[in-house]
């Protein structure tokens, strides 16, 4: 098996960097790239669904974004130990009608010692917002490194 650095046991600034590299992977919308970042037997809880394995993380990443468009996501350190990462992020999206939403969350991470997260438990709410009141204005694709983050935005 292939590491995927930084490994465990976690420092500030490799928790840091583990997030951020999870970031920029969904911000790519590309559920295949995304899979390999999880042990094949990766175990979630996202919502109220549960999946186990990489092919059910990447229907449901294929699900999510054919219906979560124009999806930019943002994720925040919160706390780390030892293999442990927990995140709090927001994403922004539109559905196949054009209204928009901010998704708010936080993620608990477990990681194996290769460096892929072999468990990942997400709570996530929904607020129906007008298009003028975004904040994430970037292009599709990875966040740009001077766009604020959460805590600058006030999220």
């Amino acid at each position: 098996m292939t590491d995927r650095p930084p490994l465990p046991p976690f420092t500030a600034e490799t928790a840091a960097q583990k997030a951020r590299m999870a970031e920029d992977a969904w911000n790519g919308r590309d559920p295949e790239r995304v899979s390999l970042a999880y042990t094949p037997d990766s175990v979630w809880r996202n919502r109220s669904e549960f999946l186990a394995g990489r092919a059910a993380i990447v229907a449901f990443l294929q699900r999510k974004w054919s219906q979560e468009l124009d999806y930019r996501l943002i994720k925040e350190l919160w706390t780390f130990g030892g293999d442990r990462i927990a995140v709090r992020f927001a994403y922004e999206w539109h559905d196949a009608d054009g209204r928009w939403y901010r998704s708010y969350g936080n993620e608990n991470w477990e990681f194996d010692g290769h460096g892929l997260m072999r468990r990942r438990i997400a709570s996530i709410n929904d607020l129906p917002i007008a298009a003028s009141e975004r904040k994430f204005h970037w292009p599709l694709g990875r966040r740009p490194d001077d766009h604020p983050g959460l805590s600058d935005l006030g999220l």
